[in-house]
């Protein structure tokens, strides 16, 4: 099957002091709409577990692996050769099955109160990140999502559509972070990731926020570790927005870096 890419980019917001960009799944989400779908529908858990190790400690590429995955649920799914795990079995299964965490919202609206755009970038795919949002926080349906989109084909059978097909991340998540980067001046980044597809975001952001995972699949948290990539560890978007005020309110351009370099100190 076929890859039809690129995508069409995203809208770039220009002149802001701050922007959010964060993953969705795992990070938003209490749980990962993907891994949901391949531990339930797919391989397992245990196969998928060790492809994402395979990734983060560079045998495999996310691209690969993660479509691996995803044929693995479409192929689980064939009863006498007809797909019976569709792409809207799967979208519907998401949705009722994954919540979005709850100190999400409030933490929107803190940022949009203080015209910090917000942005999800997500290596899943938009319609099953549009269904969550629906079904569980319909006020930020309008909300910017730079992801993956899926092919569906008559059979029933579908397959990602990666939005940078010639990548090996799939979705190049630090071609997201580039743009604000390169702009004079630059706005402060925060980034708000979990796994092994937030691996080539981890070194674009000014302030890196990870999320713990009492689960023990930290990829991210592993890989800025063995890297010395400077991140900070967060529970909930309460706790990363208590952090974000202090730089955002901060009353000079030297205590807001000061604030960053202790904050985010060198990974020893």
């Amino acid at each position: 099957m076929s890859q039809e890419s690129p995508i069409t980019e995203p809208v770039i917001y220009h002149g802001k002091k701050f922007i959010v960009l964060s993953d969705w799944d795992g990070t938003i989400t209490t749980q990962d709409s993907n891994d949901f779908v391949t531990d339930t529908y797919g391989m397992g858990l245990p196969d998928r577990v060790a492809l994402n190790q395979s990734v983060r400690k560079g045998q495999d590429n996310f691209r690969d692996a993660f479509r691996k995955m995803l044929v693995s649920v479409v192929e689980n799914g064939k009863v006498e050769g007809k797909v019976t795990h569709t792409f809207e079995f799967c979208k519907n299964a998401v949705a009722n099955n994954i919540k979005v965490d709850d100190t999400f919202k409030a933490f929107y609206e803190f940022c949009a109160a203080n015209d910090i755009p917000v942005v999800v970038v997500s290596s899943g795919m938009a319609p099953i990140i549009r269904a969550v949002l629906h079904k569980h926080l319909a006020s930020l349906d309008g909300i910017q999502i730079i992801s993956n989109e899926v092919k569906t084909y008559d059979d029933g059978s579908w397959e990602i559509q990666y939005r940078h097909p010639e990548s090996g991340f799939g979705h190049d998540k630090s071609k997201a972070i580039a743009p604000y980067t390169s702009m004079q001046p630059a706005p402060i980044v925060f980034f708000f990731g979990d796994g092994v597809s937030d691996l080539s975001a981890a070194r674009g952001a000014t302030c890196l926020f990870v999320k713990y995972k009492p689960n023990g699949e930290n990829e991210l948290m592993e890989y800025c570790i063995i890297n010395k990539i400077k991140h900070r560890l967060f529970q909930s978007f309460e706790e990363a927005q208590g952090l974000m005020k202090l730089i955002i309110f901060a009353e000079t351009e030297e205590e807001r870096q000061s604030i960053i370099a202790r904050e985010w100190p060198e990974v020893a």
